[in-house]
């Protein structure tokens, strides 16, 4: 047989609150207690909304560019998301339309992007950058790496270059992403659908 015990209130020897219940919240403790959840305990919050608590890195993504390509500009096309090699990832707030990216949920993003090259003439000045907007429309420098390539000895030269931005999306409407890469003539810019050569990664660090 069941027991039902009803009250609103539970408390210590002293005569102070350690659990109390109104209008549907249940508070444990009270400031300046320490509540304590025993070790081999387990803490589900799964399936409820958090709040005050962190719950790790809610996303990690990667995608890369599958095919190589020439010229100076922000990268439109030929992007997917990794999928070789047991690739893995955790959610999916990032994603991406014409080398837009666009996220699906607020919070705090590390993004880190790469481009790998190769030349067979002389570059003196290779920049690759992450762009962001505020308003959908107008792009910033947010972060830029540079390299120098020289194609004398040995006759094609091959160089990576990152760099990388915390990036703050507090308006999912407006704040995106997008990645320029620039080069002169003769460099190649290398794509590869099975390994990740010039490719760019989001991971959420938190809420904004």
């Amino acid at each position: 047989m069941a027991s039902i015990i009803k009250v609103n209130d539970i408390q210590n020897t002293s005569g102070a609150n350690i659990i109390n219940e109104s209008s549907n919240t249940i508070t444990i403790g009270a400031s300046g207690d320490t509540v304590s959840v025993p070790s081999g305990a387990t803490f589900d919050v799964s399936n409820a909304t958090v709040n005050g608590i962190s719950a790790g890195i809610t996303n990690a993504q990667l995608f890369r560019i599958t095919t190589n390509f020439t010229g100076a500009q922000v990268i439109t096309s030929n992007w997917e998301e990794a999928d070789t090699d047991d690739a893995g990832s955790i959610g999916s707030f990032v994603s991406q339309s014409s080398g837009i990216f666009s996220f699906s949920q607020t919070g705090i993003y590390l993004i880190y992007f790469q481009v790998a090259v190769y030349e067979d003439a002389d570059q003196r000045l290779f920049q690759i950058q992450i762009q962001s907007t505020p308003d959908n429309s107008t792009y910033g420098e947010s972060a830029t790496g540079y390299t120098f390539l020289s194609a004398q000895f040995p006759d094609i030269c091959f160089s990576t270059m990152q760099t990388q931005f915390i990036f703050d999306c507090a308006d999912t409407t407006n704040d995106k992403i997008r990645f320029y890469t620039g080069v002169g003539s003769g460099t190649t810019n290398i794509g590869d659908s099975n390994s990740n050569k010039t490719f760019a990664s989001f991971i959420r660090l938190g809420d904004t």
